[in-house]
């Protein structure tokens, strides 16, 4: 290899090596505090002390999901640890209800929530939110016991710092946060409760590592992140995150409180979603890092509202990004159009400058596309990397238990793409084009999706700043190569920020959550990569390379097992008995080709199926014989009213009936359900769905009483389920053919046992 081809070379990969620079930083380099040991000083938050309380409150850490004695123990020891703090602690019980609307699901339940008065005072308060039950399927160590220790040990800091509060100060830990928001619910349906009620900061976790972050605020947001960013030390946060939350099926007890106009922080952990809702969601796993960051979180902000008039937090919203959680560079959101749109005119101004030496409309149209082929290119290749992994191991997500390969893969993939497409244009031209495309996004974004705008706008307004100086000469000298780099690097860290942060979501489920901010990461160098070009036989070694490289990572991504203990599959088992069709069957969730220990243990199809008619998903199943159970039942009143009827149903589950679930099909026209006394009106969208289910959650609901408002008079046929927890005891042998690698989640196993309730025509 020449000097020149060398040189070229670097040229080419050492912008490579500077972007995995900023990605290591932006992993494993994220300011974060240092853990407080039980002796800090009182004032201050300490995780060890937290997380001590969090081994008296969880006990034996066993599953307490809402309604069951392992619930009941759980909330008794957390009303001791408020009394040990010398704080007033009161059970409020009610029947909580709440609706999903796009999903057509109403849950209701009946639950305990713990109100505990932490600071008197006039006037609304502060609340400081988190849940304590648990999914049926995991011990909740996590998600969200240890957002209840962060509380208890932020209410012991506050009381050791005495300050004088304009506010009282009101801890709430609901209960049924997992089955659908129920404790936050009861609450707000409560007036008197609701009435006192200020300012919220939840605290909530998807995993059991990683920064705090700051997801979610309610409107107007702009004077919430300026309290956030003087109150805390380590920043974890985007408007970004809430751009793409309000876009997402997901909630919190916080979007309950949010609907109803209060002002609002949501905080959450979500790294290592591995653990999340499964037996491994265990205080041994939590970083006691993440716990003090979450700690400081909660402490910061709760003691800056204790200063602050809550009517000056009202204002408008900001865009805003933070930069390695120690800068958190932010705008106006009104702000966001003008600066996109001048920015977009000053560099249009230094492309005309720039224009050099003519170029032909060929040139200048493939030069145009370029950014364009280089994010499309990226996402194809990333997708079908990820599907050749898949192919080769047969899994449903190839790399979930080692990222590794599939991370070096989809790296290689994305630079081998973003260095075939920088040949289609000309330095000047590549420059001209990067930045244009960069600039014109952020009009976009700023006026259709403003919380992405930062990461086109900050780029865009170093660029229009620096470009101009060489824009007639060209960026060909030192000057001008330095002009380009400095100009890249916003758009080098908030991008590739974001590469980390998607993965740390979502893994590689979606590859392109990686490969196209990593695009855009490398599109700011390429205008450097191009300012002297490397020759075509050092440019096709390097782009072999690269692919090469990204085929053979992918390869090794397929030849790697695709789970392990510590990165399970997620895998329930269900008995089902369908009393109408007088079977019963054996079901395993079908996220991955079934194990062979389970496909040994009974004769399962080869293709999964939904076990029964309103599954959400679809399953592996096996003849299981006749149905053993009783089916659940209902008597059945109905009275005219109007055009339409009420029927009244009064359910008949069995005594181990721990969910009763009712689905109402489009046919009968659902206006309106009261269950147990709570009255919803069905909302316009459910009359699109093909059913709608009521899922009564909580043990009692195996005698809750169902009042349907029906716009027709015809007869209909409604599905009744009852859910018991666990397999039948002649089920045990399927839970032996669950390999060490898979783990229940969620709901857990469960008997799922069905009948059908005829309506008759009135």
């Amino acid at each position: 290899m020449s000097a020149g081809t060398f040189r070229g070379a670097l040229r080419i990969w050492l912008p490579a090596l500077l972007a995995l620079g900023f990605w290591l930083i932006a992993k494993y380099g994220q300011a974060m505090p240092e853990i407080l040991p039980a002796s800090a000083p009182a004032s201050e938050f300490s995780a060890m002390r937290a997380d001590a309380a969090l081994a008296r409150i969880l006990g034996p850490e066993k599953p307490h999901p809402a309604a069951t004695a392992e619930n009941a123990a759980v909330r008794a020891r957390i009303l001791k640890e408020f009394a040990v703090l010398g704080v007033k602690a009161t059970t409020y019980t009610g029947f909580g209800c709440n609706a999903v609307r796009s999903f057509g699901v109403l849950g209701c339940g009946t639950v305990n929530d713990i109100i505990a008065d932490v600071r008197p005072g006039a006037g609304k308060a502060i609340v400081l939110m988190a849940h304590y039950d648990s999914v049926p399927a995991g011990p909740g160590a996590a998600d969200d016991a240890s957002s209840v220790a962060t509380i208890l040990e932020s209410v012991r800091a506050l009381k050791a710092r005495g300050d004088v509060s304009l506010h009282p100060i009101i801890a709430l830990i609901t209960d049924g946060e997992e089955y659908g928001l129920l404790g936050a619910a009861a609450f707000l349906d409560n007036a008197q409760l609701r009435a006192r009620v200020g300012a919220v900061v939840n605290v909530e976790a998807r995993g059991n590592r990683g920064p705090s972050l700051l997801f979610q605020t309610s409107p107007g947001d702009g004077r919430l992140i300026d309290l956030y960013a003087k109150s805390v030390r380590n920043y974890a946060t985007s408007s970004l995150y809430a751009e793409i939350y309000r876009f997402l099926p997901n909630d919190t007890d916080l979007t309950l409180f949010i609907r109803q106009g209060f002002t609002s922080f949501n905080f959450a952990f979500v790294e290592n979603v591995a653990h999340y809702h499964t037996p491994l969601d265990r205080r041994e796993n939590i970083s006691l890092v993440t716990l003090q960051q979450h700690g400081e979180n909660l402490l910061g902000v709760a003691g800056a509202l204790e200063q602050t008039d809550f009517a000056a937090l009202k204002g408008g919203n900001d865009i805003y990004a933070d930069v390695f959680g120690r800068a958190l560079p932010r705008l106006p959101e009104s702000w966001a159009l003008p600066l996109s749109i001048a920015a977009f005119l000053v560099l249009a101004l230094t492309a005309f400058l720039a224009r050099g030496v003519q170029a032909t409309w060929r040139q200048r149209i493939a030069a145009a596309s370029m950014p364009l082929a280089a994010i499309v290119g990226t996402t194809v290749v990333g997708l079908l990397l990820r599907s050749a992994a898949q192919l080769i191991g047969a899994t449903g997500d190839p790399s979930y238990a080692h990222p590794l390969a599939m991370r070096i893969s989809l790296a290689a993939g994305v630079f081998a793409v973003v260095l075939a497409a920088s040949r289609m244009a000309s330095p000047r031209l590549s420059a001209i084009s990067v930045w244009l495309w960069f600039a014109g996004l952020a009009v976009l974004t700023a006026a259709f999706l403003p919380g992405i705008s930062p990461y086109f706008l900050f780029p865009s307004i170093a660029a229009a700043i620096l470009l101009p100086w060489r824009a007639r000469e060209g960026w060909n000298s030192t000057a001008g190569q330095a002009l380009l780099l400095v100009a890249a690097l916003p758009a080098l860290v908030l991008w590739v920020s974001i590469t980390a942060n998607a993965e740390m979501l979502m893994g590689f489920s979606l590859p392109s959550l990686f490969t196209v901010p990593a695009s855009f990461a490398l599109l700011a160098l390429i205008p450097l990569m191009n300012t002297k070009p490397l020759p075509m036989r050092g440019w096709s070694i390097s782009l072999a390379l690269a692919f090469g490289g990204a085929i053979g990572a992918a390869v090794a991504v397929g030849l790697q097992p695709a789970y392990s203990e510590m990165a399970p599959l997620r895998l329930n088992l269900a008995y089902v008995e369908d009393h109408d069709k007088g079977r019963a069957l054996w079901a395993v969730d079908a996220n991955a080709p079934l194990p062979p220990s389970l496909r040994a243990a009974a004769k399962f199809g080869k293709t999964a199926e939904k076990p029964y008619p309103a599954a959400w998903l679809k399953a592996y199943v096996a003849d299981a014989g006749k149905p053993r159970f009783a089916a659940p039942a209902a008597t059945v009143t109905q009275t005219a009213r109007g055009k339409g009827r009420r029927v009244t149903l009064a359910l008949q589950g069995s005594a181990d009936a721990a969910q009763m679930y009712l689905v109402v099909p489009k046919a009968a026209q659902l206006e309106a359900i009261t269950l147990n006394g709570k009255h919803f009106d069905a909302p316009p969208e459910w009359k699109k769905l093909d059913r709608v289910i009521i899922g009564c959650q909580t043990g009692d609901c195996r005698n809750a009483n169902v009042m349907l408002d029906l716009a027709t008079k015809k007869a209909v046929e409604l599905m009744l389920a009852e859910r018991r927890a666990g397999l039948p005891d002649f089920g045990k042998f399927l839970e032996r053919g669950r390999p060490k690698t898979a783990v229940p989640s969620q709901l857990g196993d469960g008997t799922y046992v069905l009948s059908s309730v005829k309506v008759p025509g009135l």
